[in-house]
């Protein structure tokens, strides 16, 4: 399994967890972070 499935997964975790734990602007924003640091790392960076 290469680190981008990796970083995929544990992403998807993350949102379900922040999705379970919180609520109203701090998930959005949670959720936001989230997909934004596994789409640099899966990317490669802000080339």
């Amino acid at each position: 399994m290469s680190a981008d499935w990796l970083t995929i997964i544990l992403a998807l975790v993350a949102i379900v967890v922040a999705w379970k734990v919180f609520k109203g602007v701090v998930k959005t924003i949670a959720l936001v972070v989230i997909l934004i640091a596994a789409a640099i790392f899966v990317f490669g960076g802000l080339a």
